[in-house]
């Protein structure tokens, strides 16, 4: 087990910041990570993926590095050394909802 970090990736932007639009808003988050940046890419991978749902992206091309988590005009991170969060552990979010892509229904047969 390692020794890590505890970091809150807070929301800054206003709702209606167009940026919004492009990602979601997953509120506040709460990671076991390395540093800050780290911090980022681990709540972004907590995040469903194009490639692991049944949408159809251009190219298999992932989705991951669009995350609100990863644009410091959407989402602040801040250390959090008084949390009731142990820094032993791997690498994960310890608290927060990252809610699923929601996808419109389609047969289970349709063609892709």
């Amino acid at each position: 087990m390692e020794t890590l970090k505890i970091f809150r990736l807070l929301p800054v932007a206003d709702e209606a910041d167009p940026r919004w639009g492009n990602a979601d808003n997953h509120g506040e988050v709460i990671v076991r990570a390395r540093s800050a940046a780290d911090a980022r890419v681990v709540a972004a991978e907590a995040e469903d993926d194009f490639l692991e749902t049944d949408a159809l992206p251009g190219d298999g091309n992932s989705t991951r590095t669009f995350s609100a988590f990863r644009d410091d005009k959407l989402y602040t991170v801040v250390e959090d050394t008084t949390g009731p969060y142990s820094p032993l552990g791997e690498r994960q979010v310890v608290a927060g909802k990252i809610d699923p892509v929601i996808l419109a229904d389609r047969p289970a047969d349709a063609e892709r």
